[in-house]
């Protein structure tokens, strides 16, 4: 058995979001993937991003409205923003209509009922050019909207709640293939959990940043003093440990806190052992950034029970 990698007595800063949780059906899982991957394409972080998305579950035929394959996809939009509403909704609008509307087969459902929504149906059945017709189906409320192909099914709200953004980690590698082999494992480990999304290309974030910039129209920036190519230029401002040769992160965004600090214990379990991986760490920034602490070390975790 390889040695365990060790694991900084640090927490990860994690900042509030607002986010909305839908349902995309599809004839076959080929089909399926296809609008799952087009509407949460270029959404991997909210420094550029219109928002943060990404594939939470499957769900099988037995357990969707119209009894095909599934997958819940989640989006997320910094709560610290004051438009924060216009800028989810906005996100939907535009990723539901050019990506799975105009996706084969699809249809799509609305997970979240609450009080606070978005009659995101009504807007996109426009498209229908007066031809759209609001029906009763599936034991739903939905707009239908006439389309070269048949029809495409989406209900009339969609709601959104709190949630979080920002868990992560960070692999230290003794080699580039260690730090990513370790980044897979423990993305392989989160994607089995309900509840989350990582939003990064294949879970991972090879290009780790800080808060802030020296270019004033610039919010974020590469964290030079753990660039290993910068070591020596750095010299004492290195932070970088001793060995490492390369850092790979995970971002975890989520339903709730206790959700994120959950999946992080099991990425953390399942990367530990891998070969080369000489430490775990995380980013936070003081509480300047967020003030949802998760931690390593499952016994400084306080006790959870949401954001």
């Amino acid at each position: 058995m390889p040695p365990c990698a060790e694991i900084d007595d640090t927490y990860a800063e994690a900042f509030r979001s607002i986010y909305a949780e839908i349902l995309i059906t599809a004839r076959d899982r080929v089909w399926l993937d296809h609008a799952v991957n087009a509407v949460t394409g270029n959404a991997s972080s909210s420094i550029l991003c219109d928002c943060e998305a990404g594939l939470d579950h499957y769900l099988g035929a037995d357990a969707t409205p119209d009894g095909r394959p599934g997958a819940v996809v989640q989006f997320h939009v910094p709560r610290f923003h004051k438009d924060r509403a216009t800028r989810l909704e906005r996100a939907l609008l535009v990723r539901v209509s050019q990506n799975v509307l105009t996706c084969p087969t699809a249809a799509c459902f609305n997970l979240l009922n609450e009080p606070t929504y978005f009659k995101l149906g009504r807007k996109i059945a426009f498209f229908g050019d007066g031809w759209q017709f609001r029906d009763l189906r599936f034991g739903r409320k939905v707009w239908v909207i006439p389309i070269l192909s048949g029809e495409f099914v989406l209900d009339r709200r969609f709601g959104y709640r709190d949630g979080l953004m920002g868990g992560n980690l960070w692999f230290f590698g003794a080699t580039g293939d260690a730090a990513l082999r370790a980044a897979e494992r423990a993305v392989q480990a989160v994607e089995e959990i309900p509840g989350v999304i990582l939003p990064f290309p294949g879970g991972v974030a090879a290009s780790g940043s800080k808060a802030g910039s020296r270019y004033k129209f610039a919010i974020a920036s590469t964290y030079e003093a753990y660039c290993p190519t910068l070591r020596e230029r750095l010299g004492d401002q290195s932070k970088l440990p001793a060995g490492v040769e390369s850092v790979q992160e995970i971002i975890i965004n989520g339903h709730d806190l206790a959700t994120i600090a959950g999946a992080t214990q099991i990425a953390i379990a399942a990367a530990v052992e891998t070969p080369g991986l000489l430490r775990i760490s995380a980013g936070n920034y003081g509480g300047r950034l967020g003030k949802s602490f998760i931690y390593l070390r499952p016994e400084r975790q306080p006790q959870l029970d949401g954001n």
